[in-house]
């Protein structure tokens, strides 16, 4: 069986599809279409037309025409042209905005930047479903709002906003509308030229394309109220200047007209997958989907599991690839923002798995996935202090061998929760069992521990401490408040020793 783990992130990035590669291919070596776009030569002129071609592929996808397509580095810089150049180029109509909690940070970080410039920002809180209802748009509008910018499908829990009524909102009070469609463009049908969106970001990484570029649709009548945030060689219109960097752009341009070819086809596939996997999931019990209620992108399963410690799990499963959130937080050890915006509290928007299904994920991968998944929450849950069975067989043999002490620290609600079980006879420790919810750190010591402590004395309770028992299992810092919890519970071990 092979060792490489079954891909369930396709919403952090997709692999290139190898019919696009092969496109890029040709924009690359002397015997390609390799020139500058701006050349007047014909090595010039060949770059450009295949450039042509990409944007009015790029454009079909979206139901847009090719002069209505920037070309830039991806969604989050198609982000941030629409978000500041709209803000700064009306800064005398207006200064202010209106996005929600649950955007992705390519889209609150230039609120934030505009905040520090003077704006005032109303971040909108979603319902639990996830869904912003028009009415809180129109609630929060006020007369000097300028820009409403809410995306189409959210990157983690797969939802799908009301755009066409927020655009309409929108347009009847004449605040410009941006949407982040990142996640929405080739997974669920956009027709730009009947939806009220002003200004619409997407990229080709998340649709079988190479990473490094996408494209901010504007509105023909939306043009004058947009102004760059870069200068410099005057291409993509003045918008967004620098070299047009052809064999990503062809890629991209590949990449939307297979998307647009297969997307009906392929939504309906995918979102079997998704109940498939789902069906594997929901029959743990004690698991939350995040999203239920709402319309929610075929390719998105975002689900919580009571009673286990996330990042434990996702240690676990080294057989899959998976994410706890969007890919740009990966290394926040913070439960996910968007959970927590949805009502979840720390520790179960902390136990939370995002798996994202794509073109090249078969029925037996889901199958594999989901065995996986309750093999590892069952094992998790089985260690936690929670279970009233965990061990029990053994402690019940331990009553005839000697005296048992046991003692805990943490709690259920906290983010570490130990208990220790001590055999012990006269000053001596016989046997040591532990129970334990918390991180993998947080486990691996408290069962090396166990080890440590067979044949110790009352005295020597517990074998060092917290900062000694880190160096020796290569526990990084910033854990070391987990392993007092440990220490914590082995001195009420103490306590009730007769």
């Amino acid at each position: 069986m092979s060792t490489t783990p079954i891909y369930l992130d396709y919403a952090a990035t997709t692999p290139v599809d190898p019919r696009v590669a092969t496109e890029m291919g040709a924009c690359l070596t002397l015997d390609g279409d390799f020139g500058n776009a701006s050349s007047g030569h014909e090595f010039g002129r060949a770059a450009a037309a295949r450039i042509a071609r990409a944007r009015e592929q790029v454009a079909g996808l979206i139901g847009a025409h090719g002069d209505e397509i920037i070309f830039t580095s991806g969604a989050t810089e198609s982000n941030n042209l629409a978000i500041l150049g709209v803000a700064r180029a009306n800064a005398d109509r207006g200064r202010h905005l209106v996005t929600s909690r649950t955007e992705h940070k390519a889209v609150l970080d230039p609120c934030k930047r505009l905040e520090k410039e003077g704006f005032s920002v109303t971040y909108l809180t979603p319902e639990r479903s996830g869904l912003i209802p028009p009415a809180a748009v129109a609630a929060a509008l006020r007369p000097d709002t300028q820009l409403v910018s809410l995306m189409c499908v959210n990157n983690e829990i797969g939802v799908v906003q009301d755009i066409a009524g927020i655009g309409t909102l929108c347009r009847a009070h004449g605040v410009a509308f941006h949407s982040d469609c990142a996640q929405a463009a080739g997974k669920v049908p956009l027709d730009a030229g009947t939806l009220p969106v002003d200004f619409l970001s997407f990229t080709a990484h998340k649709l079988y394309g190479p990473k490094g570029v996408g494209a901010l649709y504007v509105r023909p009548g939306a043009r004058g109220l947009l102004q760059p945030v870069t200068y410099g060689g005057g291409q993509e219109q003045g918008w967004r200047p620098g070299t047009l960097a052809t064999h990503q752009i062809v890629g991209f341009g590949s990449a939307c007209e297979i998307a647009a070819a297969e997307l009906p086809a392929e939504a309906v596939r995918l979102t079997a997958l998704r109940e498939r996997l789902w069906s594997h999931l929901s029959a743990l019990g004690g698991v939350q989907l995040n999203g239920e209620g709402a319309r929610r992108v075929p390719g998105i399963l975002n689900v919580s599991f009571e009673g286990v410690e996330g990042e434990s799990l996702v240690s676990a499963l080294r057989e899959l690839a998976v994410s706890t959130g969007a890919a740009c937080n990966s290394a926040s050890a913070e439960a996910s923002y968007v959970l927590r915006a949805l009502g979840r509290d720390a520790l179960l928007a902390g136990s939370s798995l995002r798996f994202s299904v794509g073109r090249f994920t078969r029925d037996s991968e889901v199958d594999r996935a989901g065995a996986a998944v309750v093999r590892e929450v069952t094992r998790l849950r089985a260690l936690s202090p929670a279970s009233s069975v965990a061990g029990a067989a053994e402690l019940g043999a331990w009553g005839e061998a000697g005296r048992i002490v046991s003692g805990e620290a943490g709690g259920p609600k906290e983010e570490t929760w130990v208990r220790f079980h001590l055999l012990i006879e006269g000053d001596t420790v016989k046997d040591a069992r532990v129970q334990a919810l918390g991180c993998p750190h947080t486990l691996d010591v408290a069962a090396w521990l166990c080890r440590e402590l067979r044949g110790r004395t009352r005295g020597a309770l517990p074998p060092g401490g917290p900062a000694d028992w880190a160096a020796s299992r290569s526990v990084p810092v910033e854990k070391l408040g987990r392993l007092l919890v440990i220490e914590d519970a082995l001195r009420a071990c103490s306590l009730q020793w007769p």
